[in-house]
C-alpha cells in the first residue's frame, strides 16, 4: 500500500479516573472499516529497576500492565528508548544485569534504542552478551564501526500488525563518547543523529513501513514544551530537524517525563526506572479499496505504573495491577542470590559520607525551592567523592607508587551510610563495575585535568566536582576565564611542577576521557590493573574495617580584588572572597580565617546556605588592609580551624617603600642682587637604587622651583634659581618620592643676598 503523509492528529484526552478504568487498555474503536488500532507501549530509563521501590513499579508490575494491553489488543508493540540496563541496583548490577535482560524478555520487550548506558561494559559486551541474552533489537541509526559506514547496530526494525507495517529508528545521545568509557567503544564511531535519522527513516519508507517511529536515547532539559524544541539544545534540534518520515518520537536520557505535540508530532518520554510507561493508540486507515493507507490519529497516555501523582498537568494515568508470577518467579532466584551476596558486612562507617547537595528545582518556576528536600549536586565536593579518591590511591599504591587519585561524581550513585556497611551499600555507591587504570601526566595536565572540572558549554552539567586524594590541595577562581581558574595545586604541601611527571589513577571510565575529562585520556604509560573498583573498596575494609569522613576541604576558592596596576603594596586593602569553605552534606560552618605572610588578615562566620550547581558551598567574604612590614613573596593562607581544612595561594606584595635622604645645598651663601643662584643636591635611597620623584626647592616654605627624578638623573639635580630679592632666604630641597619611595627633605640652608 502507499503511504500517505496527512495525519489528524489527537492530544491527551482528559478523562476521568473512571473513564481510564474502562478503557485504558483496550484499543479505541476503529473509525471505520478499514482501521487497524495499534498500540505502541514505551519505557525509557529503566536501569534495572526489577524490584518495586517507591514509585519504580518493579519489572513484574511493568510486564502485567504490557501483557494486558496486548491482551486487549493482539496489534501491541512493547519499545524502549534506551539504558534499560547500567547504573543499576545492586539485585541487577551485581549479576550483570541478566535479570533485568530476562524479565524485560518475559514482559515481550521487541525493540529498543541503544542508550549510552547499554555500553558501560564496552562495545563487545552489548554486541555479545547483552544481545545473545535480549530477544528484543537494540537499534542505533547514529553509532559506525570506525572508519566504516557500517552501522554497529541495525539502524531500523520493522514489524507487522494488523496489515501496518510499524518501523522504528533508533538513535543514541551524541554525547556517548564521553560519558562511557572511550576504551570500551574504541572501535566505534558516533555520528549526527538528525542526518543518520532522515537516512534511515527515508530507506523504511521506501521500503514500505506505514508507520515509523523514532526511539532516541536524547532528552528535553525540562518539562516544558518550548525545552524540548530549543534549537541550541541537542534534543531541540532532533525535534526540529528530523524530517516527515517520522510520525512519533520516543525519548529518554534525562528521566524526565513529558507528553507533547509538537507540529502534529507526539514527543514523548516516560520518565526512569518503569514508574510510568507510555502508552500510544495509533489508528491507521488502510484504506485498502483505494491502495493507499493514512494515519488517523495518535494519541499518547502517560501512566503511573504503580502510584498516583496527583496534580500533575498533563493528566497522567495510573494503572494498578497485581505482579506478573511469572517475572515475579524467573526473578526469585535471581533475588534470593544478590540477596546473599549482598548480606556480606565490609565494615562500618561512623558517619555518613555523602554526595553533594543542592536545592530540588520547581517544575513551574524552574527556580530552586528551599522547601523541598535537597538533591544531588555533581559539582559539589563530597566527603564520598574524597574518600573513593583515597580507597583508590590506597589500592593503586600495592603495586606502585600512585602520588594522585581522581574520581568522577558521575560515578558515585548512592551515599554510603553511618554503621554497618554491607556489599550491597558499597556496591551501589559505585554501580558500574570500573576497574582501577594507571597512567602518567605532566604536572601542566594534572592542572588542565582540574580545569576541565568546569564542562564544555554543551555538557547537560557546567560543572562536575572530582574527588581527589588527601595530600592534593588546589585553589581557584571561577571569575578566571576557561582555562586559569585553577590558581595553585600543591601536593604534600609542595607546588605542582609543571615539567615533572605525576602517576595517576582513577577508575577506567573517568582514564579514558569520560565526562569530557580529555586529558586524562592523553597521559603515558597507560595501564589497566583489571581490579574493580568494588574489589578495591572490599579490600580498603577488609583492612581498615571503618571509615571516618574527612572534613576537610580539599579544594577551596578564593578570588581577590583586583592589585593596583603597580601590584599589591602594604597597607592596601584586599578583599577575599571564599567558597568551598565546607561540604553540602555534613558541614559544620564555623570561622574562616585568612592570614598573609603569617599576620592575620581577618576572620569570618562561613555561610552554609546550599548554592546551585557549582562548587561554592561555605562561603566568606574578608575585605582589610594587607599587614605593614608584609612584602614580597607570600602565602595567603585559608583556613578552617573546625575541620582542619587549610589551603595557601601564593600572593606577590611589594617591597616597603625604600628610605631616602636628601641632600641639597646652593651654589652661594652670599650674593648680591644681580649674582645667579644655582641649587644642587643629590637624592640617596637606601635599596641602593635610583630614585625616581619629584625634588621642590622652597623658600621659607615657598616652592621657588622643581625638578623631576628620573632613573637616569640617578639621585642628581640641579636647578638654576636666578637672581634672589635682597634679604635672607633659607633654601630647602623636599623629596616626593613616587611609589616604593618614602619622602624626605633636606635641611634649611642660608642665603644672604645684599
Amino acid at each position: 500500500m502507499q503511504r500517505r503523509t496527512v495525519r489528524r492528529l489527537s492530544g491527551v484526552a482528559l478523562a476521568t479516573a473512571g473513564a481510564v478504568a474502562l478503557g485504558l487498555l483496550g484499543p479505541v474503536p476503529a473509525f471505520a472499516a478499514d482501521d487497524v488500532t495499534i498500540n505502541l507501549v514505551t519505557v525509557n530509563d529503566f536501569h534495572g529497576r526489577i524490584k518495586q521501590d517507591g514509585t519504580a513499579a518493579g519489572a513484574a508490575r511493568l510486564s502485567t500492565a504490557v501483557k494486558a494491553i496486548r491482551s486487549a489488543n493482539p496489534n501491541t508493540i512493547f519499545a524502549a528508548a534506551g539504558d534499560l540496563i547500567g547504573a543499576s541496583t545492586f539485585d541487577s548490577f551485581i549479576l550483570k544485569d541478566e535479570p533485568t535482560i530476562k524479565a524485560l524478555n518475559e514482559a515481550g520487550l521487541q525493540v529498543s534504542a541503544a542508550g549510552n548506558h547499554e555500553f558501560d561494559q564496552g562495545w563487545n559486551d552489548l554486541k555479545g552478551r547483552v544481545q545473545d541474552l535480549a530477544n528484543w533489537e537494540y537499534i542505533a541509526s547514529n553509532v559506525f564501526l570506525k572508519g566504516t559506514d557500517t552501522p554497529a547496530l541495525a539502524e531500523s526494525w520493522t514489524t507487522e500488525v494488523g496489515g501496518v507495517q510499524v518501523g522504528f529508528v533508533g538513535a543514541v545521545t551524541e554525547e556517548l563518547p564521553s560519558l562511557v568509557s572511550p576504551a570500551g567503544i574504541a572501535d566505534l564511531e558516533v555520528r549526527n543523529i538528525v542526518a543518520s535519522v532522515n537516512a534511515a527513516a527515508d530507506r523504511l519508507t521506501a521500503n514500505g513501513a506505514d508507520v515509523v517511529v523514532l526511539l532516541v536515547h536524547e532528552g528535553a532539559a525540562t518539562t516544558a514544551v518550548d525545552s524540548a524544541t530549543d534549537p541550541n539544545s541537542a534534543f531541540g534540534k532532533i525535534v526540529n530537524g528530523v524530517d516527515g518520515d517520522v510520525d512519533a518520537i520516543v525519548s529518554g536520557h534525562t528521566h524526565l517525563a513529558y507528553n507533547h505535540v509538537i507540529n502534529g508530532r507526539p514527543v514523548i518520554s516516560s520518565g526512569q526506572y518503569g514508574e510510568k510507561f507510555s502508552n500510544m493508540t495509533i489508528v491507521f486507515d488502510t484504506d485498502a479499496n483505494a491502495g493507499a493507507g493514512a494515519i488517523v490519529s495518535m494519541n499518547n497516555q502517560v501512566i503511573n505504573t504503580a502510584t498516583a501523582i496527583p496534580g500533575t498537568n498533563p493528566v497522567q494515568y495510573t494503572y494498578q495491577s497485581e505482579p506478573d508470577p511469572a517475572v515475579t518467579d524467573l526473578l526469585a532466584p535471581y533475588l534470593a542470590q544478590s540477596e546473599e551476596l549482598g548480606k556480606q558486612p565490609l565494615g562500618t562507617a561512623t558517619a555518613t559520607l555523602a554526595r553533594g547537595l543542592q536545592y530540588d528545582v520547581d517544575a513551574v518556576t524552574k527556580l530552586p525551592d528551599p522547601t523541598k528536600p535537597p538533591v544531588e549536586l555533581r559539582g559539589a565536593e563530597s566527603t564520598l567523592g574524597n574518600f573513593v579518591a583515597d580507597v583508590q590511591y590506597w589500592k593503586a599504591n600495592q603495586d606502585k607508587q600512585v602520588d594522585i587519585a581522581f574520581m568522577n561524581p558521575g560515578g558515585l550513585r548512592a551515599n554510603l551510610d553511618a554503621g554497618e556497611v554491607t556489599y550491597r551499600e558499597a556496591a551501589n555507591v559505585q554501580p558500574f563495575a570500573n576497574s582501577l587504570f594507571t597512567e602518567v601526566l605532566t604536572g601542566a595536565q594534572v592542572k588542565q585535568v582540574l580545569e576541565e572540572q568546569w564542562q564544555p558549554a554543551a555538557a547537560s552539567r557546567p560543572f562536575l566536582k572530582l574527588g581527589v586524594n588527601r595530600g592534593l590541595e588546589y585553589t581557584f577562581d571561577a571569575t578566571l576565564p576557561v582555562g586559569s581558574r585553577i590558581t595553585s595545586v600543591t601536593l604534600d604541601g609542595v607546588p605542582i611542577d609543571p615539567a615533572r611527571t605525576y602517576r595517576i589513577v582513577a577508575n577506567s571510565f573517568l582514564a579514558a576521557g569520560g565526562d569530557n575529562f580529555v586529558t586524562l585520556g592523553k597521559g603515558t604509560e597507560r595501564a589497566d590493573s583489571g581490579i574493580s573498583d568494588l574489589s578495591a573498596m572490599v579490600e580498603w575494609f577488609e583492612v581498615f574495617e571503618s571509615v571516618t569522613p574527612d572534613r576537610v576541604q580539599r579544594s577551596v576558592g578564593v578570588h581577590l580584588s583586583a592589585p593596583d596596576a603597580d601590584g599589591y603594596d602594604p597597607g592596601d586593602q584586599l578583599t577575599v572572597d571564599l567558597s568551598s569553605l565546607d561540604f553540602s552534606a555534613g558541614g559544620t560552618g564555623g570561622e574562616v580565617v585568612v592570614t598573609v605572610g603569617g599576620v592575620e588578615l581577618g576572620r569570618g562566620a562561613i555561610d552554609t546556605s546550599l548554592v546551585q550547581l557549582f562548587d561554592e558551598f561555605g562561603r566568606a567574604s574578608i575585605s582589610a588592609p594587607i599587614p605593614a612590614g608584609v612584602y614580597g613573596p607570600q602565602q595567603l593562607v585559608v583556613s578552617v580551624p573546625s575541620t582542619g581544612t587549610e589551603v595557601a595561594l601564593p600572593i606577590q606584595v611589594n617591597a616597603a617603600p625604600a628610605d631616602t635622604t636628601t641632600i641639597g645645598v646652593p651654589n652661594r651663601v652670599l650674593a648680591s642682587r644681580t649674582t645667579s643662584i644655582a641649587y644642587s643636591g643629590v637624592v640617596f635611597a637606601a635599596d641602593r637604587t635610583a630614585p625616581v620623584g619629584t625634588v621642590t626647592i622652597s623658600d621659607r616654605g615657598t616652592v621657588i622651583a622643581t625638578v623631576a627624578l628620573t632613573a637616569e638623573s640617578n639621585g642628581r639635580f640641579r636647578v638654576d634659581l636666578g637672581t634672589l630679592s635682597r634679604g635672607v632666604h633659607l633654601l630647602r630641597a623636599s623629596f616626593d618620592g613616587a611609589k616604593g619611595y618614602v619622602d624626605s627633605r633636606s635641611f634649611q640652608v642660608p642665603v644672604v643676598v645684599f
